[in-house]
């Protein structure tokens, strides 16, 4: 089981992103408008004008303070040092041709999905009660491993959506397995509700099913959400004080940085406890 739990664990410190092993691909291949998220328009394919020569943000210490929030609840799940150090073979975009650019940028949006995906799939395995699918859960890993290994060519013309629907049969029999054994998990279904604003202070949403509902600036305060199926729900704003998330899964730390919470909120061990929530009890 130690061995197990490790296996996890490295899975997951490889699923997340590491600067240092990237060229800024996030900061160059995505685009972003004007909004409460960007303080500045930004094209597809243009850098970032905060982005240094040593592919460094220059703000990066006061990305909120300066307008740039939504860098901060971004999260490439270790597409970029894969596409840069692995498909590409560690070759910047930078002294290149445009054309060698053009293809990293159009390849990292694709890794980012399928490396999503792979933590999706890491975190279903980590689930006791997903026993009776993990052999299926291992293979479409082991699939979805296959294919970011793939060249430039090969994830640019990946069907990336016809794969994701194929894991979502999968990631939906889990969320039944794991939610069929808490308290009332069955009856709470959620599943894609506009709950913008809510005043769900206190509610009983243990083992509730809220994939893809709208939890934006919604009232969580206290909330039990423990067990609780979150994948795709949109948490921007939303407030987690004191909320329990023990043994919510699919839960992933970009969701977690897009939300309010406090040292009083209960996580899950997959995630971490943003450095922006207020450090009181």
């Amino acid at each position: 089981m130690l061995n197990v739990m490790r296996d996890h664990q490295a899975a997951r410190a490889e699923l997340r992103g590491d600067c240092e092993r990237c060229f800024g691909l996030c900061c160059v291949a995505l685009p972003f408008a004007r909004s409460a998220d960007f303080a500045v328009d930004k094209d597809a394919g243009t850098p970032c004008r905060n982005l240094q020569d040593d592919h460094r943000c220059g703000i990066h210490a006061r990305l909120r303070q300066k307008g740039f929030t939504g860098c901060t609840v971004y999260d490439c799940f270790g597409a970029g040092q894969q596409v840069s150090q692995i498909t590409f073979g560690g070759r910047d975009w930078r002294p290149g041709p445009a054309e060698h650019a053009r293809r990293m940028f159009d390849v990292f949006p694709v890794v980012r999905q399928l490396h999503e995906l792979l933590w999706y799939l890491t975190e279903a395995l980590a689930l006791p009660v997903a026993r009776p699918v993990h052999a299926e859960l291992r293979e479409a890993l082991e699939k979805t491993e296959g294919l970011t290994a793939g060249t430039a060519e090969e994830l640019a013309g990946l069907d990336v959506a016809a794969h994701r629907q194929e894991i979502n049969v999968l990631l939906l029999r889990t969320s039944e397995l794991a939610r069929a054994g808490t308290k009332g998990g069955k009856k709470k279904n959620r599943r894609g509700a506009d709950l913008m604003g809510a005043r769900l202070k206190g509610a009983d949403l243990g083992g509730a099913d809220l994939r893809g509902a709208c939890l934006i600036a919604a009232d969580l305060t206290g909330a039990d959400l423990r067990g609780a199926d979150l994948i795709g729900a949109d948490l921007r704003d939303a407030d987690l004080t004191d909320a329990d998330l023990t043994g919510a899964f699919f839960l992933t730390q970009p969701q977690l940085n897009a939300a309010r919470g406090s040292a009083g909120t209960l996580l899950p061990e997959s995630v971490t406890r943003p450095g922006h929530w207020t450090a009181q009890v």
